[in-house]
């Protein structure tokens, strides 16, 4: 089966999280630019980057491409609490986006579990 990508909650949601990522990087110290900023927007850009490479395979494969993006995820909210850590972030827009990528967690776990009954049944 598959999915029309631009049609996915999770799809839209991760294409959100990007962009919120991208104008918070941009206020980063400029030292960071090659580094930590660096790191979360290509982070941010492989969640709908994975969901639509994946989008066009078969359940099975399209679970792996959620799995990376779910990755990202992780490996996102973690690079986002190092900023906050390092004062580059409030904590109030920290808890805004990891509340997102929470959001997107848990919405992208479910997603794969459909799929997987899907290819049980």
């Amino acid at each position: 089966m598959r999915h029309n990508f631009k049609n996915l909650k999770i799809w839209i949601l991760a294409m959100e999280i990007t962009n919120d990522i991208y104008k918070l990087t941009f206020t980063f110290p400029k030292l960071e630019t090659y580094s930590l900023s660096s790191q979360m927007n290509r982070c941010s850009v492989s969640m709908p980057s994975n969901i639509a490479e994946g989008s066009n395979r078969g359940n099975k494969h399209f679970q792996h491409y959620l799995n990376i993006s779910l990755g990202s995820s992780f490996e996102l909210q973690t690079q986002l609490l190092i900023a906050c850590q390092n004062d580059y972030l409030s904590k109030e827009k920290t808890e805004e986006i990891e509340n997102k990528l929470i959001e997107f967690q848990k919405m992208t776990t479910g997603f794969i579990s459909k799929l997987d009954n899907n290819l049980s049944s």
